[in-house]
């Protein structure tokens, strides 16, 4: 929300209302639901491509002689370690130990990082990052406003943008960014994703955002690129088993809990915010194994939703974090957090409890979807 309490607008925003999409606030933003159908709008981005606005993302920088050391100490990762041009998936925990929010860290250069945070987190990192940077000669700088993020994802994405950039796309790793131009418009071009399809993210200022939508667009029509808005986002990111913020993550869990202690680096140089906690987390997992996260697909045709209990024998042995019709499995899915007794993929006789009625669920290992390479 801005400071007078209204939805905030991306520079995209008088495009998406020319194009008929269904708008909703999401995170303080008023963002795209759906352009036409949801369905429609997945199945381009598994088959051909999606073109998505994602400009209510978090971007804050991090500069300075002490900018790698800054962040080692405030985030989980080592991010010391991350090459210039790669980017690296990490987390931001609490000192107890808690998910603050998981992140991108891009290093743009030497002494130069861009951190992005979820729209919904994105006022909680900068006051971490900041009130940690206390003693580090290192800068953090809000740049929310500075760009404008545009993706687009699916198997036809690399040749579109091939048509409008000479950047080297085909050396352009996963979990890398270059600078370039696209279209004649200045932008980091990042290839990080969260739809389970190759892609590429496209930081841009946002007076260039429109210019390069419109150039996209044109350069997709005949490889079957559409606008995407963020249903279909969440249905892409749920087959590809990735997590969310508020789902499948929280204050409440560590990442150990998440079953992703394999982003905390015990190994790095020097302190950082949680260590000890997660320390004690780790061991407890060890000791203890917490709820484990699952896929579950359905039986039937009743679609779970986050909250639900997920049962076996008449208990309760889980709760469901997402849930959504699959339109490439063509039935009800769902994430869930369940009893390490009940998580082994082909478990039987679990359902899940949806209004009263227990609806048969079959146990399955994430991710439900994984591309061809």
């Amino acid at each position: 929300m801005s400071s007078t309490g209204e939805l905030r607008h991306t520079a995209l925003d008088a495009l998406h209302r020319s194009l008929g999409a269904t708008m909703t606030d999401f995170a303080g933003w008023d963002m795209p639901l759906r352009y036409g159908s949801e369905r429609d709008e997945h199945t381009a981005v598994r088959t051909k491509a999606g073109l998505f606005d994602l400009s209510h993302m978090g971007e804050i920088t991090v500069t300075g002689p002490q900018a790698s050391a800054l962040l080692d100490f405030a985030l989980v990762g080592n991010i010391g370690g991350v090459k210039p041009g790669r980017a690296r998936y990490t987390m931001v925990c609490r000192a107890d130990g808690g998910i603050l929010d998981d992140l991108i860290v891009y290093r743009l250069g030497e002494t130069e990082y861009m951190v992005v945070a979820n729209a919904s987190n994105a006022q909680v990192v900068l006051d971490a990052l900041t009130e940690r940077a206390a003693g580090f000669d290192a800068e953090v700088r809000d740049d929310r406003d500075a760009y404008a993020l545009i993706a687009v994802q699916g198997p036809e994405s690399p040749g579109i943008l091939k048509s409008l950039t000479d950047a080297d796309l085909d050396g352009l790793k996963y979990y890398a960014g270059l600078p370039g131009t696209v279209a004649g418009v200045p932008a980091l071009i990042a290839r990080t994703g969260y739809t389970g399809e190759d892609g590429f993210e496209l930081f841009v200022k946002p007076e260039h955002a429109v210019e390069l939508w419109q150039a996209l667009t044109k350069a997709g029509e005949g490889a079957g690129l559409v606008p995407c808005g963020l249903s279909c986002r969440d249905t892409l990111r749920l087959e590809a088993g990735m997590p969310l913020y508020g789902h499948e993550l929280s204050t409440s869990l560590t990442p150990f809990d998440a079953g992703l202690g394999r982003v905390v680096k015990f190994e790095k140089e020097g302190d950082f915010v949680g260590r000890e906690a997660l320390r004690e987390a780790a061991a407890r997992a060890e000791q203890n194994p917490p709820r484990v996260l699952v896929g579950l697909v359905a039986g039937g045709r009743r679609v779970p939703r986050a909250g639900y209990a997920v049962v076996a024998g008449g208990e309760v042995i889980g709760e469901v974090t997402s849930g959504a019709p699959s339109p490439t499995l063509g039935k009800p899915i769902a994430m869930a957090y369940v009893d390490p007794a009940h998580a082994a993929p082909g478990t039987t006789g679990v359902g899940v409890d949806i209004r009263g009625s227990h609806e048969p669920y079959e146990v399955v290992a994430l991710p439900f979807y994984k591309r061809q390479k």
